[in-house]
C-alpha cells in the first residue's frame, strides 16, 4: 500500500449545503427556513415555548437531588479478578490495590477508590486493599485464604464534615 492509495470510505466526507445562492440550488432565497418571523431570523431560543401556556418542564413537579459529595467507586467482581490472576496480569504475592489493577490493565481508572463486589468465586489466596466491599466478596477472599483490608474513602478538601 502506498500514500496515494489512501482514500476516505466512500462517503464519509459530504460537501455542506451552500444556502443562498439562487433558486436553482434547491435552497435559494430563504435558505430552508420557510417565511418571516422569529424562526427565520439566527439566535432563535423557541424551544419550550408552547405558545404562552406553561411549558411542560415548568408543569411538572421538581424531583430528587444531586448529592454533591457522593463518591463514584470502581467495582470489581471476583470473578474478574479471578480471570486477571489467571491471565497473570495480577500478581498474587503482593497486596492488590485499585492503582495496581489500573497498571495491569483490570481497571480503566481508580475514580474514588475500589469496591469489590461478590459475583463469582475465587481460587487465589490473596490480600486485598478496596475502599468498599459486600459480605458476600469479603466471605468468599477469607474462605480462599486471603484477606480483605477496608480502607475508609478519602475525603475531598472542603467537604461539610
Amino acid at each position: 500500500m502506498k500514500l496515494s492509495d489512501i482514500a476516505d470510505n466512500a462517503g464519509s466526507r459530504k460537501k455542506r449545503m451552500r444556502v443562498g445562492r439562487g433558486i436553482g440550488s434547491g435552497k435559494g432565497k430563504t435558505s430552508g427556513r420557510g417565511g418571516k418571523g422569529q424562526t427565520a431570523r439566527s439566535g432563535v431560543r423557541i424551544k419550550g415555548f408552547e405558545g404562552g401556556q406553561m411549558p411542560m418542564h415548568r408543569r411538572l413537579p421538581k424531583r430528587g437531588f444531586n448529592n454533591i459529595f457522593r463518591l463514584d467507586f470502581a467495582e470489581i467482581n471476583l470473578d474478574r479478578l479471578q480471570e486477571a490472576i489467571d491471565n497473570k496480569l495480577v500478581d498474587t504475592t503482593a497486596t492488590v490495590t485499585a492503582e495496581s489493577l489500573v497498571k495491569a490493565g483490570v481497571l480503566r481508572r481508580a475514580k474514588d477508590g475500589l469496591r469489590l463486589l461478590g459475583r463469582g468465586e475465587i481460587k487465589a489466596k490473596l490480600t486485598i486493599e478496596v475502599h468498599g466491599a459486600s459480605k458476600s466478596a469479603i466471605a468468599a477472599v477469607e474462605k480462599a485464604g486471603g484477606s480483605v483490608k477496608v480502607l475508609a474513602p478519602a475525603k475531598e478538601e472542603g467537604a461539610a464534615a
